[in-house]
């Protein structure tokens, strides 16, 4: 349900204001990164599914986060990680950034499928990468942040396809999400669509029907849906910009955050100020003031307390 006007403040945890601003550029790298680029996790219909790993030098049994890109299910890829891989590996956590099928081969739920691989994979080679099992994160932008959400709160729902799978048996259960600019209410994005872009919607063409042709699919394919308890183990950090106007930061992010703290589950929500929408690939470490350097500090804080 669609949040009042200043309903999203007052349930942002970590609204970011001028204090945050003070928190400085992110932080400096404290190991060397080895970087493995396209690493085969799964083949999905023919198609070869890669994705780029990024580690610290000579540390093992690392936390890690699969990174899962923005791009409305038609575009993006795994280069959207190019600067957080590094970052992240610098500074002792892996990352493992992956490309899923976009466009006709990717509809609603092929994508999240593939993204499921990609966790199980991580999980079944976990000491081979020099991964910790135990302690597995997801990361994701705009319609990323669909994707990690949904697989962790209902990635048991999908289980029907791809049982021949090398990791197939593997659980795919994480601990952390962080999701910029997410996508969690697939009905009140369809009619925010509507609104900027009429005739054409992201949601729609992903689900590949109307809301009136099978409501109850939007509902079913929303991760806000599956914000009940017996989740509540996963923590969440969501960044979305108050000027967001491709994804509306109440009816998401906001309407989220209220569905997951109901339900007993950590969970916070960092309001970027001036922010709109794709922001989270651009570089920041350099960049004092940016946006990306305003979340950074915020998301290793979250990534140390929760995985």
């Amino acid at each position: 349900m669609p949040l009042r006007s200043g309903s999203l403040v007052a349930l942002a945890v970590m609204l970011v204001v001028g204090q945050a601003l003070a928190m400085g550029e992110a932080s400096a790298a404290d190991y060397e990164v080895t970087t493995r680029p396209a690493v085969v996790y799964a083949v999905h219909d023919g198609t070869k599914l890669v994705g780029d790993l990024y580690l610290p030098k000579g540390r093992g049994n690392v936390p890690v986060l699969v990174a899962m890109h923005g791009g409305g299910w038609r575009g993006g890829s795994r280069g959207f990680y190019k600067y957080w891989g590094p970052f992240l590996a610098g500074n002792g956590y892996g990352l493992f950034a992956v490309d899923y099928r976009l466009g006709g081969p990717g509809m609603y739920p092929a994508a999240i499928y593939d993204v499921k691989a990609a966790i199980q994979f991580v999980r079944a080679k976990a000491a081979e990468i020099g991964v910790d099992a135990a302690r597995i994160g997801l990361m994701g932008d705009s319609a990323g942040a669909y994707l990690a959400a949904m697989l962790a709160l209902a990635g048991d729902r999908f289980n029907a396809a791809y049982g021949g799978d090398a990791h197939a048996a593997t659980p795919a259960d994480v601990k952390a999400v962080v999701g910029f600019y997410g996508i969690y209410d697939m009905l009140a994005q369809w009619q925010q669509d509507m609104t900027v872009t009429p005739g054409d919607s992201i949601t729609q063409d992903f689900l590949g029907v109307a809301p009136a042709q099978n409501r109850q699919l939007y509902v079913e394919s929303s991760p806000i849906t599956y914000a009940k308890a017996e989740h509540k183990e996963v923590r969440f950090l969501l960044f979305h910009g108050s000027r967001d106007n491709l994804v509306d930061p109440q009816s998401q992010s906001g309407a989220f955050l209220a569905t997951l703290t109901r339900a007993g589950f950590l969970a916070r929500l960092s309001l970027i100020p001036g922010a709109a929408h794709f922001w989270a690939s651009d570089p920041f470490e350099n960049a004092p003031g940016s946006y990306g350097a305003i979340a950074a500090p915020q998301l290793l804080q979250f990534l140390k307390d929760s995985l």
